[in-house]
């Protein structure tokens, strides 16, 4: 019986779940920079201006109620931008990305109150996620998963 006790902590600490690396850390822990979003009628050449003066390369589109549309994909627009298959004053929404919102794509609320594990597990799936306030009214950042390496990395992991 003594044999047993000695070898679970060592199966403990190896069975430990990964999402311990963030200690019960959430999204504000993350500290991401304010929210940047586009109105749907935006012209294209200052959604790219503003988005390389902010080194964003997703950024969140807004109808005129600030309701959350879908997203820009940055270099996807000025590739098609600098192939001639973009007119710099056509509107944002044109090259945007919808978010499909059906019974079987259930949209995922991330705040600023979601711990990390679980915002690692989305983004296994997703090349980024929206930080919204819990009524999905605001928009409050964009995370990737880049910013959770440079959280682990930060921490000393």
């Amino acid at each position: 019986m003594a044999t047993t006790t000695a070898t679970l902590p060592a199966q403990s600490a190896l069975s430990r779940p990964p999402a311990d690396k963030y200690r019960g850390a959430v999204v504000e822990d993350l500290q991401l920079p304010p929210a940047f979003a586009l109105p749907a009628d935006e012209a294209i050449s200052r959604a790219i201006e503003m988005a390389y003066e902010r080194d964003f390369s997703h950024i969140p589109v807004l109808d005129q109620k600030r309701k959350l549309l879908g997203y820009i994909d940055v270099a996807v627009l000025k590739s098609k931008w600098e192939a001639g298959d973009a007119n710099p004053d056509d509107k944002v929404e044109k090259y945007m990305t919808k978010f499909k919102r059906t019974a079987s794509t259930p949209y995922t609320i991330i705040s600023p109150s979601t711990p990390l594990a679980e915002l690692e597990e989305f983004l296994k799936h997703n090349i980024f996620a929206i930080v919204t306030d819990w009524d999905r009214k605001f928009v409050l950042g964009v995370v990737t998963s880049h910013d959770l390496e440079r959280f682990v990395s930060r921490r000393g992991f």
